[in-house]
């Protein structure tokens, strides 16, 4: 009776990875991915039958040569065959495991002939991704409420998986990710691709994957990479060439209306209601993390924006666009110039310099932003 958990255990983990099945390796969706799950059982296969074998011969030889049985021990030294037998026994193991781990891990590093390349930069705490085919790169960020977050409301299906723009790529084409970072070490990770490849800053790192089937993919930063790791979810969807194409060409035409439309704020004026309303909307999806909601920030870590430093200097107007468009080196203050609109820009600048009592008087606008970023 004591054997049927040990058995249970083997069974399930010998079965296909499922909803209902959670101990086993995801099998995934890709060729690599279930090359992957095929070494992986083979290997663990493999470790099954030594210890059957290990420990079979321990349980045979404590029966059998029990001192109840043998009163008086054997007396013996060397015997080369044995010694013949479990070095090259070992070894024939070795070598027949070495083999498929190789070839898996060759052809998992093979990101030649690949038909779209996507960059792949982690940041704290969302990915970038670059089509180099195409004119088309965004930002990627959490999706889930706060309310669901600080358990106000409940939690949904994909609770921290899930993203406000995921990264779509097509079914039956080969696509390489050029992975990197530009603040601390990332990793992202998708399970049923079996891909997890580190993002480090200065450092390109190449993977691939080849997805057969449409659909939706889930996956997250596998680094701890700060406070906000755990919210740093990764999206894939899958789409037929089709209408991956057709995606390509929609979200190329919206990216163009939008660095028009950009343009034309550079000659236009926001009311500073105007201007408020956008900011607080703004700040709170993007700064309110750090800097807290009420601007009181993090004391040692993120400086408080309420009542002091560049948010109500006078004289410090351009340097806080410099800040907030550019970041700061060697700090976590990220540079938001390619990350939110002009118009984003100027209306969350023009909010911390009047939200909670700044009261500067200071209106920011597209051209000031423009200004700073042509410098």
């Amino acid at each position: 009776m004591k054997m049927k958990p040990l058995w249970a255990l083997l069974a399930m983990l010998s079965l296909p990875a499922s909803a209902e099945n959670q101990l086993n390796l995801t099998k995934g969706v890709t060729e690599v991915s279930n090359r992957v799950y095929d070494l992986h059982m083979t290997i663990f296969y493999i470790c099954c039958a030594i210890g059957v074998v290990v420990f079979g011969l321990m349980f045979i030889s404590m029966i059998r040569h029990r001192k109840s049985k043998n009163p008086k021990p054997a007396n013996f030294h060397e015997n080369v065959k044995v010694e013949i037998a479990w070095t090259i026994i070992p070894l024939l193991i070795l070598v027949g495991m070495a083999i498929p781990a190789t070839t898996t891990l060759i052809a998992m590093e093979d990101t030649s002939e690949a038909d779209v390349t996507i960059q792949v930069t982690g940041s704290q705490w969302k990915w970038h991704y670059k089509y180099f085919e195409n004119d088309v790169e965004f930002f990627s960020r959490l999706a889930t409420q706060q309310e669901q977050i600080n358990n106000k409301f409940t939690k949904s299906e994909n609770y921290l998986l899930e993203v406000d723009r995921p990264l779509v790529i097509p079914t039956d084409r080969k696509v390489r990710f050029l992975v990197t970072s530009d603040d601390v070490i990332h990793s992202w990770w998708v399970p049923d691709f079996a891909v997890k490849k580190d993002a480090n800053p200065g450092f390109i790192n190449e993977t691939w994957t080849k997805v057969d089937e449409p659909g939706i993919y889930r996956g997250q930063c596998a680094e701890l990479c700060g406070k906000d790791h755990g919210f740093m979810p990764v999206v894939v969807i899958a789409k037929e060439p089709a209408e991956y194409e057709k995606w390509i060409t929609e979200i190329e035409a919206k990216q163009e209306a939008a660095r028009q439309r950009e343009q034309e704020l550079l000659s236009m004026e926001m009311s500073k209601e105007e201007l408020m309303d956008l900011g607080e909307k703004v700040y709170n999806s993007t700064c309110a993390a750090c800097h807290q909601p009420n601007g009181q920030g993090v004391n040692g870590v993120f400086p408080a924006l309420a009542g002091s430093g560049v948010a109500v200097d006078p004289e410090a107007k351009s340097k806080h666009i410099d800040i907030v468009v550019n970041g700061v080196s060697g700090t976590a203050m990220q540079a938001f110039g390619q990350q939110l609109s002009m118009q984003e820009l100027a209306a969350v600048i023009t909010y911390e310099r009047n939200a909670w009592g700044n009261e500067t008087g200071d209106l920011i606008q597209a051209a000031d932003i423009n200004k700073v970023m042509n410098q």
